[in-house]
């Protein structure tokens, strides 16, 4: 909790208190599809621990993927035999699919999920949910490929995630350790708001998640796993590795664009140092300092060597003229990104032409350090005028930081804060991956598309009903599994 000595802007996370009893603090997920001979043992092995050794109250909710086998029959019989265990009943396919629906539809304020053929050591539960219980995390992963993990499996399959994870982190910059390990576990008010922007209904769904959650600024927490792989794993290596492929190239588009609304989500979650109002420290002014002078750094070297071309055809003023022109419309987009961490097309017209006020007055301080330099002497040395615009630009850089940082890239957050409400108040509508102008309007809770789940409690036996872009699933409560959940292990 954030006390008096601690002030800021958001709400602190909090621990979550104790619930009474039949209130469930965790809900796990076990999705499964056609595992009528494994889930019997998987179920009741989760419960025995979770009964053993979890001090809170649970559920074990069994998400069938429409299996063709008697997998509802057999979840069915556990959820009659055992009162922590319910069944939704899909009619599609997909891990994703099946997560969203019951994560969505949950009144437990921690959600996880983990696969049927429970390869990963359940010590770890624990682990994996206390940073949520506690309020230090967002999300929780198990990871494989940490150092101090201990993993029996194939090379086969040790190549491709490392290969895949590889993959992410060259061409999303993700820094989690292993997307597709299925032991993962997120907080329920945190879910609410990431699950409308992932697209994905299937394998990569995981990897999605991660990656917005990751860009918006959520804290991911990482538990080192024991796993033993399945080698009866019937998942098609193949084709969920082109599949994933085309996820990581749709969530890269997207991000590259600009289309994902991840500034309603970042950081709305817990207290953190950078949005405090601290007295005489003004809000990023450390990494906004950073920043630019590595753009700033950059630019110079490209100005003067644009100087430098156009001089072999052109006086110095007008040398100096286009080359600063030139380098200052990279220069506005530049620190408009990586700077001032302003993304998507919004406003980028109108921050090119206040960028181009501040060229003008750096125009005026270099152009008159040449004229200066030329009424001291006719022919000066082409070094020597490089010198005095180094100098010149020195005093125009820091003047254009202070241009940028109060008048081009000012700090909205207030501004927002004068049209929108607490977050706790406004939950919002998203569409996946829009590329419309975001309003400001009070947002609207409905996940995925423009359907709103039913988030009611649900009980083993209770039905809920839930809208898809592409289709209608009911889910019923007919106890089944899915067992799908062998990722690229």
């Amino acid at each position: 909790m954030r006390t008096d000595s601690s002030p800021g802007t958001l709400p602190a996370r909090e621990h979550l208190p104790a619930a009474p009893a039949g209130t469930p603090v965790l809900d796990v997920v076990i999705p499964v599809y056609n595992e009528e001979k494994d889930l019997q043992p998987c179920v009741r092995r989760l419960h025995e621990h979770l009964d053993r050794t979890f001090p809170y109250a649970f559920r074990i909710t069994i998400a069938d993927n429409a299996s063709t086998d008697t997998t509802p029959q057999v979840a069915g019989r556990l959820a009659a035999e055992i009162p922590e265990v319910t069944t939704f009943r899909m009619e599609q396919k997909g891990r994703g699919r099946a997560l969203r629906a019951v994560w969505s539809a949950s009144d437990a304020p921690v959600l996880a999920y983990m696969d049927v053929d429970l390869s990963t050591d359940l010590n770890a539960l624990l682990p994996l949910v206390a940073p949520l219980i506690s309020g230090h995390s967002d999300l929780a992963i198990g990871s494989r490929l940490a150092r101090s993990s201990r993993v029996v499996r194939g090379p086969k399959r040790e190549f491709i995630s490392r290969a895949y994870n590889l993959v992410l982190r060259g061409s999303l910059q993700a820094r989690f350790s292993d997307a597709q390990c299925g032991f993962k576990a997120i907080r329920r008010d945190v879910a609410q708001v990431l699950l409308p922007l992932v697209e994905d209904t299937g394998w990569f769904f995981d990897t999605e998640m991660l990656v917005l959650a990751e860009r918006a600024g959520l804290r991911i927490h990482e538990v080192p796993v024991d796993w033993v792989d399945d080698p009866d794993s019937t998942v098609h290596i193949v084709r969920t590795a082109t599949d994933d492929l085309k996820g990581v190239w749709r969530v890269g588009r997207a991000l590259a664009t600009g289309s994902l609304p991840l500034d309603r989500i970042a950081r709305p979650f817990g207290d953190d140092p950078r949005d405090r109002d601290i007295k005489d420290v003004p809000k990023g002014l450390a990494r906004q300092l950073v920043g630019f002078c590595v753009v700033g750094a950059l630019s110079t070297l490209f100005y003067l060597l644009l100087y430098s071309g156009f001089r072999v055809f052109s006086g110095s003023q007008i040398a100096n003229a286009l080359a600063l022109l030139v380098s200052a419309v990279a220069n506005t987009a530049a620190n408009r990104r990586l700077t001032f961490g302003v993304r998507g097309r919004g406003g980028a017209v109108r921050h090119q032409a206040q960028g181009l006020v501040v060229f003008g007055i750096g125009l005026a301080l270099t152009s008159g350090s040449l004229a200066a330099l030329n009424a001291a002497t006719s022919e000066p040395a082409h070094s020597t005028e490089l010198a005095v615009l180094v100098a010149a630009n020195l005093a125009a850089t820091v003047l254009r930081f202070l241009l940028f940082r109060a008048w081009v890239f000012p700090d909205r957050r207030e501004d927002d804060a004068a049209v929108r409400t607490p977050y706790e108040a406004t939950p919002y509508v998203a569409t996946p991956y829009d590329t419309a102008p975001y309003d400001t309007a009070p947002y609207d809770t409905a996940p995925y598309d423009t359907a709103p789940y039913d988030t009611a409690p649900f009980r083993a036996g209770e039905a809920a009903n839930v809208t898809w872009p592409d289709a209608t699933v009911q889910l019923l409560p007919v106890r089944p599994h899915d067992s799908d959940s062998r990722d690229l292990r």
